[in-house]
């Protein structure tokens, strides 16, 4: 915001404090308690012409014509013209509307239906009274909000004046409703779980870190939907759970990645992987059919992806090799930095052999347009999925790849405590080593699994789902996404 508009919003206040204060002077209380509104702007769109409604909202448009006033009124139903004639509310109560009401103020009304000479559903107002005295005018009035970071900064700005991001967010509301009704249906039981945890773990990611002074102890906030702790369920005799919550990882933000997102995990006991990709089939195409009314989309440069047909399998070695003709579970540690070299990607120098096979992957996947199920994933990059018992140096793990990326990750559970405590015990090693991102070694989970824990599949997805489908950024489909605050603020 440049200093001109901000001398043109600060003189606007002037103004607007100034007309405040002569309506409580007129005994107008700007900032009423109650209201009496009985319909809302689309019962009354609809509604009979003669019919007499009571409905509120805000002032999106304004324009005098001597003894005559139109206004378009919105509230979240809909938005609707309504109209003041002086003759029907007297001299004084007229000029009081015209002279001190804004454009985003939020009145009251009550009045009758009637169609204009142009046929626009319309109020005529019997009386009026105001509901809250905006102090600021709406973006418009000065060219929008054209700055993207104010745009995200002032998100409830845009979502008054933009009426395609108001339904934006009703369609996430429904993905996440259609995400639970699907999996209450299947028989799945909602828990929650911890968010605050000693021990992080379930997911390869950086944690944020807080200190909990009751007891003296470092805490992370979680960086997987309880998945150790959805598996001690599984333990105790659960045999379908799920969870939708938020989850925090303290890494760099993108298009596609932020630090907080609402996040989905389910755990179904004597279930494989085989069972658990037919279930995200049909919970996939399920929330996309709720929430857009469609199974095909167009997502960024891939056109007409339809989630109906069957979902082809691609094997994550095969495909390194096919592309890159490279062999990672042969290959060494040398013969992959000099593909990832010959490829111009960066890598760190402490990188395992895991985290370099899968940045080829990474390369590999930018061109599978999907939908797919990616098999396959070396022991290497999967410390909590069971080994193929025809290689086990691959497992049963599974995700979902859409538009050249990752948007699940699905296992056949590790229930081997042996197998487990191994692989935690390696990725203690990377931590030592300088891996942020590796896993903590949780003894407590694997002193459950020795008590015995069926096998099991479990699946997770995140809001990456419905921004892909939206064909937008994730921070587009946030209400409020985190920004750095200004010192204003």
């Amino acid at each position: 915001m440049d200093s001109q508009e901000k001398t043109n919003i600060n003189d606007e206040r002037k103004i607007r404090l100034k007309k405040m204060e002569e309506l409580r002077a007129a005994g107008i209380d700007p900032y009423p308690a109650e209201s009496n509104r009985k319909h809302t702007l689309q019962q009354a769109l609809v509604g009979k012409d003669g019919e007499k409604f009571t409905v509120a909202g805000r002032i999106l448009t304004k324009r005098e014509m001597g003894k005559l006033t139109f206004c378009h009124l919105q509230d979240e139903s809909s938005r609707m013209q309504i109209a003041l004639k002086q003759d029907d509310v007297g001299k004084e109560n007229y000029n009081l509307f015209t002279k001190k009401i804004d454009i985003g103020d939020i009145i009251e009304i009550e009045g009758e239906k009637f169609l204009t000479h142009k046929g626009e559903p319309s109020i005529l107002i019997k009386k009026w009274t105001l509901l809250s005295k905006a102090l600021l005018p709406l973006p418009d009035k000065f060219h929008g909000l054209q700055d993207e970071e104010l745009r995200l900064r002032k998100r409830y700005l845009e979502l008054i004046t933009n009426p395609e991001l108001k339904e934006l967010f009703r369609q996430k509301s429904c993905f996440w409703q259609a995400t639970r009704n699907f999996l209450l249906s299947e028989g799945f039981l909602e828990v929650e779980t911890p968010v605050l945890e000693s021990t992080c773990g379930g997911a390869d990611a950086t944690p944020f870190v807080t200190h909990l002074n009751t007891l003296d102890m470092v805490v992370y906030l979680r960086i997987s939907m309880g998945e150790l702790w959805q598996k001690r369920l599984m333990v105790a005799g659960f045999e379908k759970t799920f969870e939708i919550g938020r989850q925090f990882r303290n890494e760099g933000m993108s298009r596609e990645h932020l630090q907080d997102y609402t996040q989905m995990e389910f755990y179904w006991a004597y279930a494989d992987d085989e069972k658990g990709m037919d279930l995200v089939e049909r919970l996939t195409r399920h929330i996309a059919q709720e929430a857009f009314g469609t199974l095909k989309f167009d997502i960024g440069e891939f056109k007409d992806i339809d989630l109906n047909k069957k979902w082809e399998r691609i094997d994550y070695t095969d495909t390194i090799k096919k592309n890159l003709k490279i062999d990672v579970l042969k290959a060494s540690d040398k013969e992959i930095k000099a593909k990832l070299d010959s490829l111009k990607i960066e890598y760190g120098k402490q990188e395992t052999k895991g985290r370099l096979i899968d940045s080829l992957w990474k390369h590999c996947r930018k061109s599978v347009k999907g939908p797919a199920f990616l098999v396959g994933q070396p022991v290497v990059v999967s410390p909590l999925s069971k080994r193929r018992v025809d290689n086990p140096e691959l497992t049963r793990r599974f995700q979902i790849i859409l538009a050249g990326s990752e948007l699940g990750n699905g296992y056949a559970e590790l229930n081997d405590p042996i197998d487990q405590a191994e692989r935690f015990a390696e990725q203690a090693k990377m931590r030592e080593a300088g891996d942020s991102e590796a896993q903590m070694h949780d003894k407590d989970f694997v002193e459950a699994l020795e008590h015995g824990m069926p096998p099991t599949c479990g699946f997770g997805f995140s809001e990456r789902v419905f921004a892909f489908l939206a064909n937008k950024p994730m921070r587009d489909c946030v209400l409020f996404p985190l920004v750095k605050p200004t010192q204003d603020s």
